[in-house]
């Protein structure tokens, strides 16, 4: 059952009666904004750990033998054929690049922090603030190619059509601003473009389309057209947008159709919108030192540090869960080159984030995520077009971190075998990751379901265990 208490007891004027009676409840997606306003809101199963969830999402599968997870064995085989002990009967990869030999990492890696936890060189900010993150080097899922594998990941299936996570928090736990969605979605990407499933990554699904992540700009209109056409007052505004939801009221009652509710707390968020928006993304309090900190002063940083800026004075404002997307992590060749920029990219301004967090007393109440789909082979990819200088897609080991709302600091969670190709310790599926997610939250990811199609769906379908050693 859903998390939130029966909010139709919580008023009774005609026009909440209606969007709450309307067609088996669906119109609880715009009786959320009024209720919202009026000091209602959704209420966790138990105590949270965190308040916002901020995810950084690296699109593509970054490379853990590179990034995170060091294995010295592998430089002394670099050529040679993998054991069959470890690779087992696998011969190529889902795309069809001969699995075989061994390809050690280049980098080298080092212990920080009084915890000891070893970070590539390419992350020198982030390694920095080891004693803050909690690693796990042990995840794990079954798909290998793009699309499924991050429906998998966002969705808890890796078919098209089901709410994602951010949509899923959304619609148990609601925003805590009244001006701004729940759920905001910023892009970031090199000159590769972003790939891959796309906006389904941040949709409602099956749920109202009031609950999917909103994206959002960090320059000209935060929102495209959100801003009123010229000549038209907020006065005119506002008459309009009364005309248009007494005309969506009379139509749902008249067809019961969910998305017009969706429609009508739309209307009435982008009008709030209009003013708390532009005032987001104006960056001109910000000091010289912050805009330092998060590489906003250089080319290189500038678009991922402002997204996470921006992410900062998001949860400031009460937002519940922010996506950032960054692509493209999908290093098939010139993994030497384009690894390296990625990181030149993120690294700082992930880093950035985690400090001015924790400097303002909103780490502790923020769960910080950072994920790839799945990792990259330790293998070289051989294939056509493919030079030998890339790792493959690869699902059976990989490496996530976390920090903040409620995680263990300075903590590596699980172990791969000599080569990171497989979890030898404390396996983590990605539902045992989202279970891991809304528990921080303070909700039980068997209880948070939603009806549709004759069924209760949950984001972790009929998977998922929290992964209590990983819990501060």
């Amino acid at each position: 059952m859903k998390s939130v208490a029966d909010p139709i007891s919580c008023d009774s004027s005609t026009r909440r009666s209606f969007l709450a009676h309307s067609s088996h409840g669906i119109g609880a997606a715009a009786l959320w904004h009024l209720l919202a306003r009026d000091g209602f809101a959704a209420q966790p199963h138990f105590a949270p750990r965190a308040k916002n969830v901020i995810f950084l999402f690296m699109m593509g599968g970054p490379s853990q033998v590179d990034l995170f997870d060091p294995k010295p064995k592998m430089a002394a085989m670099h050529g040679q054929p993998m054991p069959k002990s470890i690779l087992g009967s696998a011969k190529k990869s889902a795309t069809g690049g001969v699995l075989e030999t061994v390809m050690a990492s280049p980098r080298k890696f080092a212990r920080h922090g009084q915890c000891g936890m070893e970070f590539s060189e390419l992350l020198p900010h982030t390694a920095a603030l080891a004693d803050e993150i909690c690693m796990i080097r042990s995840m794990h899922c079954e798909q290998s190619n793009h699309d499924p594998a991050q429906l998998l990941l966002h969705c808890g299936t890796p078919l098209f059509g089901n709410p994602s996570m951010g949509a899923w928090v959304n619609y148990g736990l609601g925003s805590v601003s009244q001006n701004l969605p729940g759920y905001l979605v910023m892009l970031s990407d090199d000159t590769h473009g972003l790939e891959g499933a796309g906006a389904a990554l941040w949709g409602s699904g099956f749920m109202p389309s009031t609950y999917r992540g909103v994206t959002f700009r960090g320059s000209g209109d935060p929102i495209l057209h959100l801003s009123n056409p010229r000549g038209i007052s907020t006065a005119t505004q506002r008459a309009r947008l009364d005309a248009l939801r007494d005309l969506n009221s009379m139509n749902q009652q008249r067809t019961g159709d969910a998305e017009i509710a969706s429609r009508i707390a739309a209307y009435e968020m982008a009008f709030r919108m209009q003013s708390a928006a532009p005032d987001l993304i104006d960056l001109s309090g910000e000091s010289e030192a912050t805009r330092e900190m998060y590489g906003l002063n250089r080319d290189t940083t500038r678009a991922f540090g402002t997204n996470c800026l921006l992410a900062r004075r998001m949860v400031e404002r009460g937002v519940r869960f922010v996506h950032l997307v960054h692509s493209s992590w999908d290093h098939h060749g010139k993994l030497t080159e384009r690894l390296k920029h990625n990181c030149e990219m993120t690294d700082q301004g992930a880093a950035a984030l985690l400090k001015d967090l924790k400097q303002r007393g909103l780490l502790d109440d923020t769960l910080v995520i950072w994920a790839g789909e799945f990792g990259r082979t330790p293998m070289g990819e051989v294939r056509r077009g493919v030079n030998g200088d890339g790792r493959d897609h690869h699902p059976n080991a990989f490496t996530i971190w976390m920090a903040g709302g409620g995680v263990k600091r300075g903590h590596v969670h699980g172990a791969t075998d000599d080569f990171g190709y497989g979890v030898v310790s404390a396996p983590v599926h990605v539902h045992d990751l989202q279970a891991t997610i809304l528990h921080l939250l303070g909700i039980n990811h068997e209880q948070l379901t939603y009806r549709h199609a004759g069924r209760d769906y949950r984001l972790t379908d009929v998977h998922g265990h929290v992964v209590k050693e990983v819990l501060a």
